[in-house]
């Protein structure tokens, strides 16, 4: 999977993703940026709960169950020093319909332990490589 960047001037950039759509993704005014779009960490959390909520209706389904209405709070904190990584996340997942206790927290384990490559990759460890101009650099 590749996304393709392109800086927009100030610290604004747009990512083209792999599936053709655009996303702006810009700073805070106080750091220089214009806000016209969310921040990268916002976006890390709103993937971790996009994942989790695909999964989590899909296995629903599987086991023809039928989601009426379904909301998520996706809270973060991040550490205070530098790179002041997410050291916690947490999902209040709403749900509505005719759901089973037992099933929506079985769901919930499912996509959380095996299928959300997003919460996964949060929780690991992920290699690091980068190029300037065409040559590698491996951290």
């Amino acid at each position: 999977m590749k996304v393709e960047m392109k800086w927009n001037g100030k610290m604004q950039f747009q990512a083209e993703t792999p599936s053709g759509h655009r996303v702006t993704i810009d700073a805070a005014p106080d750091v220089g940026g214009e806000n016209k779009g969310p921040r990268p960490t916002e976006l890390l959390l709103a993937a971790a709960g996009a994942c989790s909520g695909i999964d989590i209706v899909g296995i629903l389904r599987k086991m023809r169950l039928e989601v009426e209405s379904y909301e998520m709070e996706i809270s973060g904190e991040r550490a205070e020093d530098h790179p002041r990584r997410f050291t916690n996340v947490h999902i209040h997942y709403r749900l509505t319909g005719d759901l089973p206790e037992e099933k929506v927290r079985r769901a919930v384990d499912l996509s959380r332990d095996k299928y959300c490559s997003v919460s996964q990759s949060l929780n690991g460890e992920v290699t690091t490589s980068f190029e300037i101009n065409g040559k590698r650099f491996d951290s």
